[in-house]
């Protein structure tokens, strides 16, 4: 009887993609192949990976094969419908969805906003999907001036909040940001709600290490 092992360390190197999925097309990525694209750009030298049997995969410029392995390897096709952080990360423990998480890119509806922006006794700023960096540009100073937190997404089922650090403490960002999570449930039940911190100067924004996720739970009974 094969022992089971009483803990793993599960590491995830996020967003190194090792070639397309079928329906990559649907979602706007044909032709992805993170690595492969790096590897063609820039040389790669990377000897424990290549032991382990990266090179094993498939052909890689720089990364030879392994003659002999140190490790299993292989490549997996995503079951799930989805591309989020969320549904691969749940994946990868045995969750397989039966719808994606929904996606929001022309921003979220006035029903969310509305019932947003009651609860927490502000305004908001953005509701639109953009670049975490950019759009702290285009609306950090009027942030700083009203108060009013910047809420975008992106092309993953998310609902960012962008603040301050010295116009909104990161404790009430944080309780922003689970208030969100209570009122995106069912149908609007997005992967994951973001907490967005930044602190400098208009011209000069800089985002911290200070970001918090706030995912939807997993079903019952998963570890």
């Amino acid at each position: 009887m094969v022992k089971a092992f009483r803990r793993i360390a599960w590491i995830v190197l996020d967003s190194v993609g090792i070639g397309e999925m079928p329906d990559a097309a649907d979602y706007g990525d044909a032709g992805s192949d993170t690595l492969g694209n790096v590897a063609r750009k820039v040389p790669l030298s990377l000897p424990n990976f290549q032991a382990l049997g990266l090179g094993n995969l498939k052909r890689l410029p720089g990364i030879e094969p392994a003659a002999a392995p140190e490790a299993c390897y292989g490549r997996c096709a995503l079951a799930s419908p989805g591309k989020d952080t969320t549904t691969g990360h749940w994946e990868m423990a045995g969750i397989h969805l039966a719808k994606p998480f929904p996606l929001f890119p022309s921003g979220f509806p006035p029903r969310i906003l509305r019932a947003f922006e009651e609860r927490i006794g502000r305004g908001t700023l953005g509701n639109c999907a953009a670049s975490g960096t950019e759009i702290i540009r285009q609306l950090g100073s009027e942030h700083m001036e009203t108060g009013k937190p910047i809420v975008y997404t992106s092309a993953d089922s998310v609902f960012q909040v962008a603040a301050h650090e010295q116009v909104i403490s990161l404790a009430e960002l944080y309780r922003i940001c689970e208030i969100a999570r209570e009122i995106l449930h069912g149908p609007d039940e997005v992967g994951r709600v973001i907490a967005r911190p930044f602190i400098g100067q208009p011209g000069a924004f800089t985002r911290t290490a200070n970001r918090k996720d706030f995912a939807v739970p997993p079903p019952p009974g998963m570890l």
